[in-house]
């Protein structure tokens, strides 16, 4: 049996409670760690069972009784003092959902993207619009590229 196992078992071997599991004396004898902790168990179990409560107090059930009604005799909360903690936590769960709710969904709507006034043919920006408009144009051309490439390689070996 490993170490960890014996440790499981050592309080209720102490007490008296438990059997010796099978290979547990042997891991006793052979262990000393083990075997000191259950001394040691062993010798507070013994100092537990010498001990004995102390009795209370002789006025202890006049003190109760007397603390007792004077809590009765104080005035009882009202109405609006019992439920204010429930209404605050009520209205904070509420305030939390709202504000999830417009974080999450968006509280003002997303401006139209702005519209493209078209520039003057032969600027930079007029040169990057018709790039726009004719992309799939040159990616076409980029292909009868490589068509030429190949067909020149073939006729060329």
């Amino acid at each position: 049996m490993r170490c960890d196992e014996i440790r499981e078992m050592l309080p209720d071997m102490a007490a008296g409670i438990g059997e010796a599991a099978p290979g547990m004396n042997e891991h006793l004898r052979s262990c000393p760690g083990c075997a000191s902790k259950l001394e040691e168990m062993r010798r507070t179990m013994a100092l537990l069972d010498e001990w004995t409560a102390p009795e209370p107090s002789p006025y202890f059930d006049t003190r109760l009784a007397a603390r007792l009604r004077e809590e009765m005799a104080k005035p009882q909360p009202g109405w609006l003092q019992r439920f204010r903690a429930p209404a605050l936590a009520l209205s904070f769960a509420v305030l939390m959902i709202v504000v999830g709710g417009i974080t999450r969904y968006g509280g003002t709507p997303e401006a139209p993207p702005a519209a493209q006034v078209p520039a003057a043919p032969g600027t930079a920006v007029g040169d990057l619009q018709a790039l726009d408009k004719n992309h799939e144009l040159y990616t076409d051309f980029d292909i009868l590229d490589d068509l030429q490439v190949q067909h020149d390689v073939q006729a060329n070996p």
